[in-house]
């Protein structure tokens, strides 16, 4: 009898939420809208490849040899040769910010290629670090290319001490995209499961219905499962569309299972979503709740996730920071699922975590769920 009595009124609270979520435009706008510009912005806006940089070239020779290499650059896909000049001149324009970088050819290239020998400059904007390192292992790329080329039309093989023979897996293309859109996946969860949760408590206390739920028969575990379970069912609703997007619009590879990636979003969405009613029970304001929700839900899933930013480049103490944040364990997740496949030896461990996250927060928010007023 308790226990029908106990569904019945978890049933009753779960329909209230429901059509509180269907009636508010902003559950709406964060669950759907604003994940679908996160995920073009970082699909279309968003371009960690170097391709077509502005480019200066200063060609000082006029031989054959000077000459096929200019047309091997000028028709790369890495480089937009903007300008043809002097280096005083192209350094000029590299300060006002029209080229990114100068390939010098220097006067006796011709001669001292047809010796066995030739070298040339490559001079690049050292105020983007990345794309420099980017400019200038493309600018060998190229000569080494265009000389392979060479070799093989004189009826020769160069014969280098070393021969490397690079292999990439999972993401053979190198295609920034194909991490940046699943890393973003996680992002739109934790604003879903966090942000949307850290008002719903918040809000019941605003309005002053809060007081109208003691009064009720209804008890503080139903309560907060009445609130994370529809918010659940919304997080995996826009995980689902993104997913599709990422693999239909953006051409991200989908390598795994889908039962897969529901049960690890499922998993991740647990302490988000507990997270989040911890933060609305403890400040029972919905503008004080967001705020804490951007600060210790999102700013640290777009930083100290391992997404963009390399967390073994990090100081020691911010690597050790980041052992506290929930999506450092959903990233590696989804980038196998997606890049490479179901990999549950990888997947259990992070899931375990998850978990640990979950029920602590879990405990915290019940402590800070009291059938008072206070």
């Amino acid at each position: 009898m308790k226990a029908a009595s106990s569904l019945r009124r978890l049933r009753a609270m779960m329909v209230k939420e429901t059509r509180q979520i269907l009636r508010d435009p902003s559950a709406f706008l964060i669950a759907f809208v604003l994940p679908m510009t996160l995920l073009f912005l970082m699909g279309f806006g968003v371009n960690l490849d170097a391709s077509k940089t502005r480019t200066g070239l200063s060609l000082q020779d006029d031989g054959a040899a000077a000459q096929s290499l200019a047309g091997a650059y000028a028709g790369s896909r890495y480089f937009d040769i903007r300008a043809v000049g002097s280096v005083r001149q192209l350094r000029e324009r590299m300060v006002a910010g029209d080229i990114r970088a100068i390939i010098v050819i220097p006067p006796d290239f011709s001669r001292d290629t047809a010796r066995g020998g030739g070298t040339i400059q490559v001079i690049t904007d050292g105020s983007v670090p990345n794309m420099a390192a980017f400019i200038a292992a493309y600018s060998e790329g190229v000569r080494a290319t265009w000389e392979a080329s060479r070799a093989a039309d004189a009826g020769r093989q160069p014969t280098p001490p070393i021969a490397l023979s690079a292999r990439f897996w999972f993401n053979p293309e190198l295609a920034s995209r194909n991490f940046l859109v699943p890393g973003s996946i996680a992002v739109v969860m934790t604003m879903i499961g966090s942000l949307l949760t850290a008002l719903v408590v918040a809000r019941e206390w605003e309005r002053g219905t809060m007081e109208a739920i003691m009064a009720t028969p209804v008890r503080m575990g139903e309560l907060l499962v009445s609130k994370v379970l529809p918010y659940l069912a919304l997080g995996l609703g826009s995980m689902a569309l993104c997913a599709v997007v990422a693999v239909t619009v953006f051409g991200v590879p989908f390598r795994g299972s889908v039962g897969a990636l529901i049960v690890i979003s499922t998993i991740y969405l647990y302490p988000a979503l507990c997270l989040g009613l911890f933060i609305s029970a403890a400040f029972k304001n919905q503008f004080v709740a967001s705020q804490v929700a951007l600060l210790t839900a999102f700013l640290p899933t777009m930083l100290l996730s391992g997404w963009i930013f390399e967390i073994s480049s990090m100081p020691a103490w911010l690597q050790g920071l980041t052992y506290a944040v929930p999506a450092r364990y959903l990233i590696p997740q989804l980038l196998t699922v997606f890049l490479a496949g179901d990999d549950w030896l990888l997947f259990l461990p992070n899931m375990a975590v998850l978990f640990g996250f979950g029920s602590l927060l879990l405990f915290l928010c019940i402590r800070a769920t009291r059938r008072r007023i206070a």
